[in-house]
């Protein structure tokens, strides 16, 4: 048996979707929406080229299901008004490789950038802390959510879900992981609810549950559904392990094809790697947690974190942690690196990305310099690795605020 045997398995899904291997490109915000916030030839050139990528399966970066909640100002915002034939080409350009293409659908809560909207919506108004004070006011304070503005909410989750299938996806990844709206929803740190969506774990998951079964009950089964996980949110006090296996218990019952598990927030980036994640080669930082998770989890699981060694992935899929391998950062710079992983052309995806002392910093800097790269391709141009992290982060926070502007002009006309 040769060492690529298992990352180039088919995966056969429980609704009987066949994934070509084991390999997904994890989601990462593309920032590269057009102006009216569809997608559009930026990002048809991007997923074109991810296409003859060699991965299984593609996800894409957040899709926003709320016009008035952006991560970014670049991103594509789902609504019934899109124009559908975009989404259908960008499905169809995605697919050409035999890659299986999802959507992540996502909420952002109270992680938005103040110069988006100084009030954002959250489950109770607990401000973003972040040390320092360039930092301090990067986030505004968040109002709380009313329970009809939450139902809201769960309905356009599912519109987004039917607007994917419609459109020809494969299926759809629910976000609740990395301290977005869904994640604000699980931690009794940002949860600081009474009524049914707070207090207890299973209130505080309701609003995820009815998601994942709202999406479920309104898509065919052979649309795939899966869900983003924290392991933890790493601060204390916060979304624990323990938290987490019970969570995947819950999920257990709502039939969805693929569980991929991460970690952290934007005041904790353990998605960047923490001294608490990760191996001693300092990859694959969730799949400790992965390992106790297959104990309880009916479905696949996917780890993204970390991976960057084609041993440590085919370990992680030998020893059945995992059923599939998430790998975000190494397609921003080498967009063919899972073919060339499973044909065992390559033994390592080697992405040297200077880093800054500040942590927070450090994982806003990186993902501006991965989007950088996007750009960079959807020009037809090849990424390259940034001389400068800072340099990256200036010129990405200046567009942002540029693009910012016209999202103003968006919002004002609806």
């Amino acid at each position: 048996m040769n060492s690529v045997s298992n990352l180039a398995k088919p995966l056969i899904l429980p609704n009987g979707t066949i994934l070509l291997n084991r390999i997904a490109k994890a989601a990462m915000e593309e920032g590269l929406a057009d102006k009216d916030f569809l997608p559009g030839k930026n990002m048809f050139r991007l997923y074109e080229r991810w296409s003859r990528g060699g991965a299984g399966l593609l996800l894409t970066g957040n899709m926003m299901v709320d016009p008035g909640a952006l991560t970014g100002p670049g991103n594509v915002i789902l609504r019934e008004d899109g124009n559908l034939d975009r989404f259908q080409k960008l499905a169809e350009i995605a697919q050409t490789g035999g890659s299986k293409l999802w959507m992540q659908i996502n909420h952002p809560g109270r992680q938005v950038f103040g110069y988006i909207s100084e009030v954002p919506v959250a489950p109770s108004a607990v401000k973003v802390q972040i040390p320092g004070r360039m930092l301090a006011k990067v986030f505004g304070t968040p109002r709380a959510l009313t329970s009809d503005e939450i139902k809201r909410i769960i309905d356009r989750f599912i519109m987004g879900a039917k607007l994917a299938e419609k459109a020809g996806f494969n299926g759809v990844e629910v976000h609740s992981a990395h301290g977005y709206l869904l994640s604000q929803f699980l931690s009794p740190l940002t949860n600081l609810r009474e009524d049914e969506w707070g207090g207890s774990l299973q209130n505080r998951a309701r609003i995820l549950l009815e998601i994942v079964k709202g999406v479920r009950s309104s898509t065919k089964r052979e649309f795939c559904v899966g869900v983003k996980l924290n392991s933890a949110d790493f601060q204390k006090g916060g979304f624990e392990e323990a938290d987490a296996i019970k969570v995947i218990e819950m999920l257990n019952e709502t039939r969805i094809d693929l569980l991929e598990i991460s970690g952290g927030n934007y005041e904790s980036p353990a998605m960047q790697g923490t001294e608490n994640t990760g191996t001693k080669q300092r990859e694959a930082y969730f799949l400790n947690f992965a390992k106790k998770a297959r104990d309880t989890a009916k479905m696949p699981l996917m780890a993204t974190g970390g991976f960057r060694s084609r041993s440590i992935m085919e370990d992680a899929l030998l020893s059945g942690a995992v059923d599939m391998i998430g790998i975000g950062t190494p397609f921003a710079f080498e967009p063919d690196c899972a073919s060339r992983l499973i044909s065992g052309k390559i033994e390592k995806t080697n992405v040297n990305i200077p880093n800054l002392a500040n942590p927070v910093l450090n994982s806003l800097s990186r993902m501006s310099a991965i989007r950088v790269q996007f750009k960079r391709m959807a020009e037809g141009k090849d990424p390259k690795v940034p001389f400068s992290l800072m340099g990256n982060l200036i010129f990405e926070q200046i567009r942002a605020r540029r693009s910012a502007k016209n999202y103003k002009r968006f919002i004002g006309a609806r």
